[in-house]
């Protein structure tokens, strides 16, 4: 009877708590695979530092495509990806990658006072250019767009998405760069990925 007792009154609760957080973390899978990037490439830095993919070897890290005299959406991604580099801004095993898709204007100097005027750490997050013939497959390899065009305002026309890379260089998801809503989810991403053994 005093047994009978104690699994009713001590155990059963526990147990009833211990499912509970099993089902909860049954609950949250992890993010999906969407593709590997096995792409190679050699590129320059805001502060003529050479970035390949050794860069990010064990890192997670955020990858965008922009270019400094955007007139339309690259204003806003800058400052949605400011909020990732915000949050991460003390986390070594996170770092940002930002493409010009523009390399004729954007030069190391140009995306140097870009970096400065938006106060960021080229360690965290590395603004790059160089070659469109290498620029342009690499965005084909992340699977976002980008064409030349005359008639769209500042002569591009580009994805606004955010791509999250794991450490393994895996493709684990992609943010609207201009919505901070889904900025919130990739934040929130970011953390998950951290959490995966």
């Amino acid at each position: 009877m005093i047994l009978q007792r104690f699994f009713t009154t001590a155990v059963s609760p526990l147990l009833l708590c211990l499912l509970l957080f099993a089902g909860c973390k049954q609950n949250t899978p992890p993010l999906p695979v969407l593709g590997s990037f096995d792409q190679d490439f050699s590129l320059t830095n805001q502060d003529g530092q050479t970035v390949t993919p050794a860069t990010f070897k064990g890192k997670i890290y955020v990858a965008d495509f922009f270019f400094t005299t955007c007139p339309t959406i690259c204003p806003i991604m800058k400052v949605q990806m400011t909020r990732v580099y915000e949050a991460f801004v003390d986390n070594p095993a996170i770092l940002l990658l930002s493409h010009t898709i523009d390399p004729d204007h954007d030069t190391v100097e140009v995306l140097h006072d870009f970096a400065q005027r938006l106060q960021i750490e080229t360690s965290k997050w590395h603004m790059v250019t160089g070659p469109k013939s290498i620029i342009y497959p690499l965005a084909k390899k992340y699977m976002l767009g980008v064409v030349e065009s005359s008639q769209a305002p500042g002569g591009y026309i580009h994805s606004g998405s955010f791509c999250l890379i794991d450490a393994n260089r895996n493709i684990r998801g992609y943010y609207d760069g201009t919505d901070s809503a889904e900025v919130d989810q990739l934040i929130k991403d970011i953390g998950r990925l951290q959490g995966e053994k």
